[in-house]
């Protein structure tokens, strides 16, 4: 039976002991202290956008943050009837703002709609400072652990305006103090995209960047597309009507995935009406345009949102008044009138549409060539899906040529990805066959990323691999669907000899397991093994493998006058089971390395660069390079 009731069960607590107590209701995640700092430049940014101060200055000091904005600042030493000055309360009294109202200065249309966001940086702070200049005086305020501490005031020259606020972070309310300082500089650049003629001064512990935009979000989408844009001219829009604008750059990629960035009042958002709606309207305009032309027949589907949006990156930012979030952080919208932007959105989008036929033609194939992939990976997922009547129909749908483990604890059990069936019949007869299978596949598979998700399902090493592993397919998608209890091995290893043949089929497998399913690599279950290159035979006739020739020539300073013979390994299919079982198969003496990724992001970029269909940024990163590969050597 639980506790009871008694008079002290129900507390009333203050906004600062209730903030301090549950700082994730308003602050989001607690890891870092990012969010206070985006609170404070969100202010920052709405007095910019209200046409007050074109520069903000942030200060990175370890876990002390500054900003100074040149803003109108508040009104200094004006008391209200609770006593406080309205810099004090802007900073110590929730819902206390003054963005609320249409009518209002920021006429409605602010990111900082609620009246928490500078609270919440002093509650959650060992100490707040902040100072206001405007009309010749000046006010600064402190805070100590959220609670008012003392009043400064004073006069000042007459053309000083603006805001400036310092604090520190408590340990008591985050994880680590300090700011995600990647996340912080992308914040910027994109907010100098979103506001062009705003300056922000970054001063990370001494690294000094400036982030200014010229030409908008298509500095935005420059950086984005890089060389894989496959339009000249983009789709721009810029509607203002009263209170209530949009700006909007599409354009189109080799890519398969498409990319949709989202922001309202300079916000970055996650969900919401406008989303959904501005997806919508592409969908039909892009439809009607394609049967207009007859590009699509009239016994045809329509094409889906996410055939129409393969290839495609998209920014918009709206500006609107009274718009709803379900949370401080206000990632995701609830409310929004979306009447006048989707109207816009459909006349502009008419015009470009009509202007750039010849252009539009490439997204109408791209798009035609998604649905035939997404049929594809359809009739894929249909392939590789296990019957579900009995066990044994399960063990009959596995690829022919996989001699498959018994072992009932899966994660322990290992996928040996063979090159070629000889290695393959060595590795049957020496391998464990509680946890080790063994899978040969013919030289090199398909390259991933230099043909499309059409060819790709077409492929029936592709299709065997897929049905070895055992997870499912999402023909939405195109991609292998993540779970660890349908994986059916812990490990899966790439066995491939020690010479540039067996290198080039080790990438393009990492490759194919990048496209099908990243969370392979990103979870550890994808390995590489390093076959010895060298085989010392000793006086006594024993063997002794070495990986490398560093490790050959530290053999030899260590065995100067001993006599022995050295020999450079055969390819993993010219070798004997025993040979193999010490290479490959036996703990104690085998060498496997895990594939791990340090920043996913890194690692996509780089691999379609490496990888991919653009030939310039390969050719200049080998020649970049090249000194190194010939060290290597």
């Amino acid at each position: 039976m639980g506790k009871l009731y008694s008079e002290d069960s129900i507390e009333s607590l203050s906004p600062l002991e209730f903030t301090r107590l549950r700082p994730g209701v308003y602050c989001g995640d607690t890891t870092y202290a990012t969010q206070l700092l985006v609170e404070i430049v969100s202010n920052s940014i709405d007095e910019f956008r209200n046409g007050f101060g074109n520069q903000i200055d942030v200060i990175i000091n370890k876990d002390i943050v500054k900003v100074a904005d040149y803003g109108q600042g508040f009104i200094p030493n004006s008391f209200r009837d609770d006593g406080k000055t309205i810099l004090e309360a802007a900073f110590s009294v929730l819902n206390t703002s003054g963005k609320y109202r249409e009518d209002g200065t920021y006429e409605g249309t602010s990111l900082g709609s609620f009246g928490i966001g500078s609270k919440i940086t002093t509650y959650l702070s060992h100490w707040l400072t902040v100072s206001t200049s405007r009309d010749g005086q000046y006010e600064i305020v402190y805070f100590n652990e959220g609670v008012f501490k003392e009043r400064r005031t004073g006069e000042t020259k007459q053309n000083i305006h603006g805001t400036t606020v310092f604090w520190q972070p408590s340990e008591e309310f985050f994880t680590h103090t300090e700011v995600e300082i990647n996340k912080v500089k992308d914040l910027f650049k994109t907010i100098s995209c979103l506001c062009p003629g705003l300056t922000i001064n970054l001063d990370n512990n001494g690294e000094k960047i400036s982030y200014y935009s010229t030409k908008g979000l298509n500095d935005l989408v420059d950086d984005a597309v890089s060389e894989k844009e496959i339009i000249n001219n983009r789709f721009n829009m810029n509607f203002i009507d009263g209170k209530n604008k949009m700006d909007m750059v599409m354009t189109y990629t080799s890519n398969y995935s498409s990319t949709l960035v989202p922001y309202v009042n300079t916000g970055l958002t996650e969900s919401g009406p406008h989303i959904t709606q501005i997806k919508t309207t592409l969908t039909r305009e892009f439809n009607k345009f394609f049967r207009d032309k007859k590009w699509l027949k009239d016994k045809d589907e329509n094409l889906t949102g996410d055939d129409i949006q393969e290839g495609m990156y998209l920014v918009f930012n709206i500006t609107a008044p009274n718009v709803s979030y379900d949370a401080q952080v206000k990632s995701r919208i609830t409310k929004i009138d979306t009447k006048p932007f989707i109207q816009a959105l459909t006349e502009n989008l008419q015009i470009w549409l009509n202007n750039n036929e010849k252009e539009i033609k490439l997204i109408a194939d791209k798009a035609l060539n998604a649905r035939k992939a997404r049929d594809a990976a359809k009739k894929a997922r249909e392939a590789v899906r296990k019957p579900k009547e009995a066990k044994k129909q399960k063990l009959l749908n596995l690829p022919t040529k996989l001699v498959d483990c018994w072992g009932k604890d899966r994660t322990k059990c290992e996928l040996m990805i063979a090159e070629g069936d000889s290695a393959a019949s060595g590795l049957i007869e020496c391998r464990d066959a509680e946890i080790n299978a063994i899978f040969p596949i013919r030289g090199k598979i398909i390259a991933a990323y230099k043909n499309t998700p059409e060819k790709i399902f077409a492929n029936q090493e592709v299709i065997n691999l897929i049905k070895a592993i055992g997870l499912d397919l999402d023909s939405k998608t195109s991609k292998l669907i993540y779970d660890e209890k349908k994986l059916r091995y812990g490990k899966i290893l790439l066995c491939a000899d020690a010479d540039p043949d067996g290198a080039s089929i080790r990438n393009l497998l990492i490759e194919m397991f990048w496209w099908l399913c990243p969370e392979l690599i990103l979870n550890g279950h994808i390995y590489t093994t390093m076959p010895p290159l060298f085989r010392i035979t000793t006086n006594k006739n024993e063997y002794i493998f070495l990986k490398d020739e560093s490790a050959l020539n530290e053999y030899k300073a260590r065995h100067q006058g001993e006599k022995f013979l050295i020999s450079r390994n055969k390819g993993l299919g010219e070798q004997d089971s025993s040979e193999l079982a010490d290479a490959l198969v036996n703990e104690e003496t085998r060498n496997i390395a895990q594939i791990v990724v340090s920043d996913e992001n890194e690692a996509k970029q780089m691999i379609e660069m490496l990888l991919g269909t653009s030939v310039p940024p390969r050719r200049a990163f080998l020649l970049q390079h090249e000194s190194e590969a010939n060290e290597s050597d």
